[in-house]
């Protein structure tokens, strides 16, 4: 049976530069798949992350191993066979902590293994035992030590080799320790939140993009909204021209120019927030919040406009009215004319008359 995944979780990878011992160096350009596995055949657990085609880590997890919390976001761990120190940097404090979690669960299966492996390996040799009780000593002081050289060799020997596998182990901690010691925890959490910040910032930027070209959109509708304003306010005052009235449209004027000077206030204070939103570049959720303030205004506008045409209407059609009326008046007043001069001719026939009388 081979290796079984048991957690998996994305994180930044980096291991302590070999050469400085004070640094960290990516291993990774982005965040890879960081993942537990369990050899059943072997008993062996082992954190594993691939970065392309090569294995980044593959770290097999013993008892003396721990893993340490170093910022909200940030975790390493020594590995002394590979000789380096991890580290992993989370996008999240709760990712962090599951891992850390799962770090130490794992950490104590692997001791658990041991111990039963060493269990299986004293049972199964029982004469030794009960012959060699120093033996079954040495044995469980090797649960916490390196394995010893030879196991059947005069006493002086044994000590001798398990002394010195002590000094090797104690070499090897003050070694792991002073990596750790050496290395600059504020330079850790920097590196460690630069490359979270990095991820931030190219996020933020592309928000900011997208903002400012919506309110370049924004922008060029109220220029066009400007247009169509002028437009209708010379039709207005072509009309108003046309009527030749003015005292009889006077009222549907001054609510009109007060329409027009509310609408040219409102573009105004318009032009002025789109300048000002320009020119500061704020946070995306008050560009959110402006562009929502902003289609509402547009609405708004879409309104007055509207109101604006029905009002324009309303004036052509008083004037076509009042046109029909002069027309009826003039036509009336032709009429009249004419009657007056089939009267004025009537009289001067009748005056005509009278003198040939007053002459017979």
């Amino acid at each position: 049976m081979g290796e079984q995944p048991i957690f998996s979780a994305r994180a930044h990878v980096f291991q302590i530069d070999p050469a400085t011992k004070r640094n960290w160096l990516p291993a990774s350009k982005h965040a890879v798949s960081v993942s537990f596995f369990y050899d059943a055949s072997r008993t062996v657990y082992r954190i594993i992350s691939v970065g392309g085609t090569k294995a980044i880590i593959n770290s097999t997890i013993t008892p003396n191993m721990t893993f340490t919390k170093t910022s909200q976001k940030f975790g390493q761990w020594a590995d002394s066979r590979a000789n380096t120190v991890y580290g992993l940097g989370f996008s999240t404090e709760q990712q962090l902590h599951q891992f850390a979690e799962q770090f130490k669960e794992v950490k104590e299966a692997a001791r658990l293994a041991r111990e039963k492996s060493q269990e299986r390996f004293e049972l199964s040799n029982p004469a030794l035992n009960i012959a060699a009780p120093e033996l079954s000593q040495e044995l469980s002081e090797e649960r916490h030590s390196p394995p010893l050289l030879t196991v059947n060799g005069p006493g002086e020997e044994k000590l001798f080799r398990s002394k010195s596998a002590e000094v090797e182990l104690t070499v090897e901690k003050e070694k792991v320790k002073k990596m750790l010691s050496e290395g600059s925890m504020c330079e850790i959490n920097l590196e460690a939140e630069l490359f979270t910040l990095q991820d931030s910032n190219a996020k933020l930027v592309a928000a900011l993009q997208e903002a400012s070209s919506s309110v370049e959109q924004w922008k060029q509708q109220l220029d066009e909204y400007q247009e169509e304003t002028d437009r209708l306010r010379d039709q207005v005052a072509e009309l108003e021209g046309q009527l030749g009235h003015p005292a009889a449209g006077q009222s549907a004027r001054e609510e009109l120019s007060q329409s027009l000077e509310e609408l040219e206030a409102l573009l105004s204070a318009k032009d002025q927030e789109i300048h000002s939103l320009q020119s500061k570049k704020t946070d995306v959720g008050e560009l959110e919040k402006e562009r929502e303030e902003t289609i509402q205004r547009l609405e708004d506008l879409e309104r007055l406009n509207s109101d604006l045409e029905d009002r324009v209407q309303s004036t052509e059609k008083t004037l076509a009215s009042s046109r029909e009326e002069q027309n009826q008046a003039e036509v009336e007043v032709q009429r009249i004319i004419e009657v007056l001069d089939v009267k004025i001719c009537d009289l001067n026939d009748l005056r005509q008359s009278l003198a040939k009388l007053i002459d017979k």
